[in-house]
C-alpha cells in the first residue's frame, strides 16, 4: 500500500489579477503548478494527480508528460477532489494528502509530518496558530474583536486514510461539499477527528497579485544561499594504552591510538570535512604538527576552531554525521555521549549530530585491528 498526492489546480484563480489562471503564470521562470508538483517529488511520493481544468489538458501534458496522473476537475472543488479520489484504487493507496496547487513552497518535512501523523490518525492537516489580533468589522470600521485562543490558520496537504475520506465525500451531500472550506471540514463532518501538524510561514497559498512579488523574494533568497559539503578522512594506528578517545569520549580498551595529539580520529576526521566545507585546508594547516605545542592536545580544540571558523565566514552548521571504522572497541554503547560531545563543542542540537560505527569485515587493517579509521560529513549553510 502506498500514498498518492491530489494536486487541485482547476481553478481560475481571478483574485490573482488578470492574465493566465495563477498555477499557469510563471514564478522564478518556472509555472506555479510545476514548481507545486516538484515539492512532491522531491518528497518521494510516487502517484501524484494533478486535477485540472478540462481547458487545461493539453498544456499539463505539455508540462508534465507521463510524470503525473491527469484528472479533469468539476465545477467546484469539491467535484474536483470527488474526480481525483474516484481515481484512486483502494487496493494499491493507503493514504492520500490533498493540496492546493497554488502553493509551491510546500517542504518535505512539512509533507512527512502529515504523512506520519497518518500512522495514528485517520486524518491530519497542518497549520499555524493564530497570533495577531483579530477584528471584527463592517464598512471599514471595527465593529468588535475576536478572540485567537484555539484558533489555526488552516495548510495543505490535508491527509487522510484514504476509504473514510472517500467515504465522507460520498456522505456529503452537494450543498455541504460546495460550501465546505476545505477537505478537512468535510472529514470532520463525517465524524473524522483531525490532527493538527505544524505547519511552515513559507507555505502559503497564492492568492492576490502581491503574492507573487513575496514568492519571488522567497526564489530569491533560495537562490542566495550558499551550501557547502565536507568530507573528512583519517587514521590511526593502535599502540599499548587502556582507553581511546573517539568524538571527546574515552573508550576503554585494550590498546590506544598513536597520534601527535589525543589520537581522537573520528573527531579529526569531522574537523577536516567542515575546514573542507570551507575550502580551508585541514587541521595540519591549522595546527601544524611540527609545532610542539600541539603534542598531546586535546582534539576539541580543532573541533571548535573548526566550528567558530565557519561562524566567522557567516556559515550555519546544518548537521555532521561521523562513521567509525573498528572491529573494536564496541561504539553503540557510547554514541550517544559522543554525539552530546559534539554537539556542544559545535554549539549545535545533538539532532543534527550522527555518530555510527561499521566494521570492514576482518578486511584490511582495521580488520586485523591496527588501528582505527574514519570518515565524516558536514553540510554547512550560508543565507538560510
Amino acid at each position: 500500500m502506498s500514498i498518492a498526492a491530489i494536486i487541485v489546480a482547476a481553478g481560475r484563480g481571478t483574485r490573482a489579477g488578470a492574465g493566465a489562471p495563477k498555477q499557469w503564470r510563471s514564478l522564478g521562470g518556472r509555472p506555479v503548478l510545476e514548481r507545486t508538483v516538484s515539492c512532491f517529488q522531491r518528497a518521494d511520493i510516487a502517484r501524484i494527480i494533478v486535477v485540472l481544468h478540462p481547458d487545461d489538458m493539453i498544456t499539463g501534458l505539455k508540462l508534465f508528460g507521463g510524470r503525473v496522473t491527469l484528472v479533469a476537475g468539476g465545477e467546484t472543488r469539491s467535484g474536483s477532489v470527488r474526480n481525483a479520489l474516484d481515481s484512486l484504487d483502494p487496493k494499491e493507496i493507503s493514504k492520500v494528502l490533498i493540496h492546493d496547487g497554488a502553493r509551491p513552497f510546500v517542504d518535505p518535512d512539512l509533507i512527512s509530518r502529515v504523512i506520519d501523523a497518518l500512522d495514528t490518525a485517520p486524518a491530519a492537516a497542518p497549520a499555524l496558530p493564530v497570533t495577531d489580533a483579530l477584528w471584527r468589522g463592517a464598512e471599514g470600521i471595527v465593529s468588535g474583536t475576536q478572540a485567537r485562543d484555539g484558533l489555526y490558520r488552516a495548510q495543505t496537504p490535508q491527509g487522510f486514510a484514504l476509504q473514510p475520506i472517500v467515504d465522507a465525500y460520498r456522505a456529503a451531500d452537494h450543498a455541504a461539499s460546495h460550501s465546505a472550506a476545505d477537505d478537512v471540514e468535510i472529514a470532520r463532518t463525517a465524524g473524522l477527528p483531525v490532527t493538527i501538524v505544524a505547519g511552515a510561514e513559507e507555505n502559503f497559498k497564492i492568492t492576490w497579485a502581491e503574492d507573487f512579488a513575496r514568492g519571488e523574494k522567497l526564489i530569491e533568497r533560495e537562490r542566495k544561499m550558499d551550501i557547502r559539503l565536507g568530507n573528512g578522512y583519517d587514521v590511526h594506528a593502535f599502540t599499548e594504552g587502556d582507553a581511546v578517545i573517539l568524538c571527546g569520549v574515552h573508550v576503554p580498551h585494550h590498546k590506544a591510538l598513536l597520534g601527535h595529539s589525543d589520537a581522537d580520529v573520528a573527531m579529526h576526521a569531522l574537523t577536516d570535512a567542515i575546514y573542507g566545507a570551507l575550502a580551508q585546508g585541514d587541521i595540519g594547516r591549522h595546527f601544524p604538527p611540527s609545532d610542539p605545542q600541539w603534542k598531546g592536545a586535546a582534539s576539541d580544540i580543532f573541533l571548535r576552531h573548526a566550528g567558530d571558523l565557519a561562524r566567522e565566514m557567516g556559515f550555519a552548521i546544518s548537521n555532521v554525521d561521523v562513521t567509525i571504522v573498528c572491529e573494536r572497541p564496541k561504539i553503540g554503547p557510547h554514541a550517544g555521549a559522543m554525539m552530546e560531545c559534539l554537539a556542544q563543542i559545535l554549539q549545535i542540537d545533538v539532532t543534527r549530530v550522527s555518530v555510527k560505527a561499521t566494521t570492514s569485515e576482518r578486511l584490511g587493517f582495521t580488520g586485523r585491528e591496527e588501528g582505527i579509521a574514519s570518515i565524516a560529513t558536514a553540510t554547512l549553510i550560508k543565507g538560510a
